[in-house]
């Protein structure tokens, strides 16, 4: 019972839909920021369960936008959410699941190719890189001109930097279809290039689902370094 009341406490309380607030604040995906809106919420939580268990988790979730990954992850029972926003737009959104999950969710406004990870969770317990992974996950949909810039970044930084000053920390992420398939590309592919090299030789990259829809739509790629 004391369990079931103290993962009820973790679950948002009823409030507006993703659509909705897209609606109030007049919100739009930008085509020239290559933003894309994942507004199905059992697909967010299908994705945010390629992570693991959340339960008491410290999270970074890079580029929310309207917070449908957000509020999954808060209902998977993370307890320390960090949320990186560049696009001003999405902070009034943010600000309400916040007030909704009080002391469980930080909203930086900032561009997350120059955010300093390594200074956003100073309490944690950083490890060894032969110990198991830290109780850390980034996660984010992200959008296609921010996806192999970032990627390139993080890899570089795996010498105890960004992310992974605390350790073997664990990323989930979609990329548009291109990109994941880049990145997952064998020996002898047309796909195979730099990225698909880096990204095999320092991390362990798992393809977990394709997300229905148009041609061009993004494809989740779980990527556990």
């Amino acid at each position: 019972m004391a369990a079931s009341h103290r993962l009820a406490c973790l679950r948002l309380p009823p409030l507006p839909t993703v659509g909705e607030l897209i609606k109030l604040y007049n919100l739009r995906a930008e085509k020239q920021l290559s933003q894309n809106f994942l507004l199905d919420l059992k697909l967010t939580d299908k994705i945010v369960r390629q992570a693991g268990c959340l339960k008491g988790a410290h999270v970074c979730e890079v580029g929310p936008g309207p917070g449908g990954l957000t509020r999954s992850i808060l209902n998977a029972g993370a307890a320390d959410l960090l949320v990186v926003e560049k696009d001003s737009r999405f902070i009034p959104g943010l600000k309400l699941l916040s007030e909704a999950a009080p002391g469980r969710l930080r909203i930086v406004h900032g561009d997350i190719l120059t955010y300093r990870m390594d200074r956003g969770f100073l309490g944690m317990t950083s490890k060894t890189w032969q110990e198991d992974p830290p109780n850390l996950h980034v996660i984010g949909n992200l959008p296609f001109n921010v996806s192999t810039p970032l990627i390139i970044k993080w890899l570089e930084n795996i010498a105890n930097q960004g992310p992974f000053a605390y350790g073997r920390t664990r990323l989930t992420l979609t990329f548009q279809k291109e990109v994941a398939e880049r990145l997952t590309a064998s020996t002898g592919s047309r796909q195979r290039s730099r990225l698909s090299i880096m990204a095999q030789y320092l991390c362990t990259v798992h393809s977990c689902f394709t997300i229905p829809g148009r041609p061009s739509s993004p494809s989740l790629r779980n990527t556990h370094t």
